[in-house]
């Protein structure tokens, strides 16, 4: 294991710290308050609580889809808070929102060609991250000519993903990645993104509903209620507290 100065493991190591934040969509309300929160290098960090307290705001104003009234947020421990959004890209940060963000009409090539778009006069490149998608995902290379709409819910998520991973991202912001799916389809997406984090090593914020599902595969939690910080912990913990607070309401 590779050690940094201070002793901590690389896989310790802050990705992303989240400091007092403060966002809403008006400056005089705020949803998130006093947010604090830190993703750790090649880990799996999930938000979880109801709906509307506010976390799938608090990944587009990570990714800079808002601005914080007030707060802290800090990548690589760097601040990112005045950096548009297309910097955060190609400083590592990736989003994949709740809604699925596939062309139908284009194939599942063409839909991951426009994840290149930054250096898509690079065609070496192009091609090279291209096929790094096929070998990492081996359907895609299947039906690399097929229209994307006629995939499957599953294999449609995963051009998402294989396009978002185009340009070489450090970490993802991954929104309900399996709302709409089937049961089988969602354990599908969970494995995706479980070998992103095993096997390539990349940083996973989760914001999920399916609380039973996303302990089994998240490292450490978070709660959140009304907007702030309630509970959190490594995720082996939380089993009583989900039994208590979800299951048995």
């Amino acid at each position: 294991m590779t050690m940094t100065r201070n002793g901590q493991s690389q896989n310790d190591r802050k990705m992303l710290e989240v400091r007092d934040l403060y966002v809403g969509y008006y400056k005089d309300l705020n949803i998130l308050q006093n947010l604090e929160l830190v993703a750790r290098k090649s880990k799996i960090s999930t938000i979880l609580g109801a709906n509307g307290v506010g976390k799938s705001t608090l990944l587009k104003a990570v990714f800079g889809f808002l601005k914080p009234n007030a707060g802290e947020i800090l990548l690589n421990g760097e601040s990112i808070l005045e950096t548009p959004t297309y910097k955060r890209i190609q400083k590592g940060l990736a989003y994949i929102p709740q809604q699925p963000g596939i062309f139908r009409d284009m194939s599942v090539e063409e839909n991951l060609e426009l994840g290149a778009w930054t250096f898509r006069r690079d065609k070496k490149r192009v091609r090279k991250k291209i096929e790094e998608n096929y070998v990492r995902f081996p359907i895609l290379g299947e039906r690399s000519k097929q229209m994307t709409g006629e995939l499957s819910g599953g294999q449609q998520r995963m051009v998402e993903i294989g396009r978002t991973l185009m340009s070489d991202p450090q970490m993802l912001l991954v929104d309900e990645p399996t709302a709409g799916l089937s049961k089988l389809l969602s354990e599908e997406v969970y494995r995706m993104l479980t070998d992103l984090r095993d096997r390539e090593g990349l940083t996973i914020l989760l914001v999920d509903q399916e609380i039973r599902k996303a302990l089994k595969i998240s490292d450490y939690v978070y709660v959140l209620e009304l907007g702030r910080n309630k509970y959190e912990g490594p995720a082996s913990e939380f089993t009583d507290l989900k039994k208590a607070f979800w299951v048995g309401g």
